[in-house]
């Protein structure tokens, strides 16, 4: 007998999760275990230099500040309860718990999706309209921009744990994957599920692509900018201050795209596992290092903390 089966009880979900405890996945699962740290530890530092730092006190950064917070929340939401699982050996995770999950994952991949199709907005804002730039980013657009990003994700969140978890589940509660995913999990109810399939699926293409069509109309108008540009340090300085944001869009909305957009038959569980990693652990540990590595104002504030921390006059 498995040791997770006398854990598990008729309200327990058994997470099937990705790794089995071969050196092979031994290996894999610490490898998790480094890139969650230092996701954790960029995250967490971006979001320290940011608060600490007055010449970070610009809408680019008040957006990135919320994205580290949104990648911080997502990592922790997933990790642990995988790591845990693994550990001890203990597949299950409870009802409740599996709504969570699923409430704050929703909630946190569409606020970040938002937000990041926004973000292109300011960059656009920045490079096309420069001298009005504190006037079309106001301290209240600003607001704005975040608030709808967690409010849309919010609600898109916990519509989800309130349909998901209304169905009724008696058959297998074996999930095919690390975390409970809703795709993974509605395969075990025991309910026509067709009509949500549907739905949720037109819902994931409004949640991608309305922000994606943010971001290439905005892009779309600062291209034409930078064509029109004299100087070639102008368009330098322009595209470089666009690679970071573009690097980040990229890497989300690429993998996100891969599990959401296709259709049902070319779904497959195991490829959905190892791309979930992607958006889930990989990317949050990439994006802070995308926007310190890349960016020379938050290295600076790096440079200012640390000198400051060994002269023994932290400020």
């Amino acid at each position: 007998m498995e040791p997770w089966l006398n854990h598990s009880t008729l309200g327990d979900f058994i997470l099937l999760g990705i790794f089995s405890h071969n050196r092979t996945d031994l290996v894999l699962f610490s490898a998790v275990l480094v890139v969650f740290t230092v996701a954790l530890a960029g995250n967490i530092l971006l979001l320290f230099l940011i608060y600490c730092d007055a010449q970070l006190h610009t809408p680019m950064y008040f957006f990135l500040s919320h994205l580290s917070l949104m990648d911080l929340s997502l990592i922790c939401t997933i990790v642990p309860k995988m790591a845990d699982n693994f550990i001890n050996e203990s597949m299950y995770i409870s009802f409740i718990g599996c709504g969570l999950q699923i409430g704050f994952f929703v909630t946190l991949v569409g606020s970040e999706g938002l937000l990041l199709g926004l973000m292109a907005y300011d960059r656009y804002v920045a490079i096309n309209h420069p001298l009005r730039y504190n006037v079309l980013m106001s301290q209240r657009v600003c607001l704005q921009i975040v608030g709808s990003s967690w409010a849309f994700g919010t609600l898109d969140g916990l519509i989800q744990v309130v349909v998901v978890l209304t169905f009724p589940y008696c058959g297998s509660r074996e999930v095919d994957h690390f975390f409970c995913e809703v795709l993974a999990l509605l395969k075990l109810a025991c309910a026509d599920t067709s009509l949500y399939d549907t739905l949720n699926y037109f819902c994931c293409v409004f949640m991608l692509l309305f922000p994606f069509s943010i971001i290439v109309t905005s892009y779309a108008k600062i291209l034409r900018a930078v064509i029109n540009m004299n100087s070639a340090l102008a368009r330098q300085k322009a595209l470089t201050t666009c690679s970071s944001h573009l690097a980040a869009v990229s890497l989300f909305y690429g993998t996100a795209m891969f599990i959401y957009l296709r259709p049902k038959r070319y779904r497959a569980p195991a490829h959905d596992k190892i791309v979930s990693l992607f958006y889930t652990i990989l990317t949050p540990m990439l994006n802070p290092l995308i926007y310190s590595l890349r960016n020379r104002e938050v290295m600076r504030a790096l440079r200012k903390k640390v000198s400051n921390w060994f002269m023994g006059c932290p400020k």
